[in-house]
């Protein structure tokens, strides 16, 4: 392994923003905490693995966004204690990079904050104490586009589901959306992006923003969670693409990779704020 950790705001080791010609099943890892010695750690454990490299490191709020504007990444993992605030910070973070995904770490379970992450776009939140081989296995799982989260937050998770669908019937208008609505919206809850939702619709991303804008105000929710859980409660877009949510059986350490894109759940709404 090369060097120890470099006092620059931001370092990288001798090579490792170089990909060799084979190298397109690299994942690319920005490592973002607080603490020297966690960092050093999860370095020497993706050292032993042949398809997952750190490219860029930081232990500030600012040395993230700089990190991820400077290095080419697949996935930053993130401590939430790094920002006061860590679900305004995962918004912020992601509107940094189109394409890169957040595995967020957190020192102890917090119900609210784990349904606020991936509310705003959050790809897996895991604990600080997380076994090496299934951070790896999460690491692997987020790069192919699914979601991950342990034991207790899937249970909060189908909670707020269920939560959702104990509402009165009659406390929110039945609706009818339009074609190209529903489209947009079974896309929304097969955990695409917006810039995954135009290319796939044949628009710009300011087009399917001010759909989903409208969506929220037809159907009286406040972000993308809560209109994949409203839809799937309601089958809005039967019809149109859309499954029931669905948890993928997980080693028994418990952690769980949630449905990727394509398998549409009640948690792959997390991929981004109310836009």
């Amino acid at each position: 392994m090369g060097s120890t950790l470099v006092s620059t705001p931001v370092g990288v080791e001798p090579g490792e923003g170089i990909q060799p010609e084979d190298g397109k099943g690299t994942i690319r890892i920005i490592v973002a905490d607080t603490q020297a010695i966690f960092r050093a750690g999860l370095r020497k454990i993706f050292a032993l693995e042949d398809d997952i490299r750190v490219v860029g490191q930081a232990e500030s709020l600012d040395q993230t966004i700089a990190a991820i504007q400077k290095f080419s990444a697949d996935i930053v993992i993130f401590e939430a204690a790094l920002s006061p605030n860590p679900a305004d910070a995962v918004s912020d973070l992601l509107r940094q990079s189109a394409s890169c995904r957040l595995v967020v770490v957190l020192q102890e379970p917090d119900q609210e904050l784990t349904l606020d992450l991936f509310r705003r776009g959050a790809h897996a939140i895991v604990s600080r104490e997380i076994e090496p081989e299934m951070l790896v296995d999460c690491l692997r799982k987020v790069a192919q586009g699914e979601f991950w989260l342990d034991s207790r937050s899937v249970a909060w998770v189908l909670q707020a589901y269920r939560t959702q669908g104990l509402r009165p019937a009659g406390s929110r208008p039945k609706v009818s959306l339009t074609p190209k609505e529903s489209l947009i919206v079974s896309c929304v809850t097969q955990g695409m992006k917006n810039k995954e939702i135009a290319l796939r619709v044949g628009t710009t991303e300011q087009v399917v923003k001010n759909y989903l804008r409208k969506v929220y105000d037809k159907l009286g929710v406040a972000d993308r969670l809560e209109l994949a859980l409203y839809c799937l409660n309601h089958r809005v877009v039967e019809g149109v693409g859309q499954a029931k949510p669905v948890v993928q059986p997980a080693p028994p350490t418990n952690g769980h990779a949630l449905a990727a894109p394509g398998t549409a759940n009640a948690a792959s709404a997390g991929s981004g704020s109310r836009s």
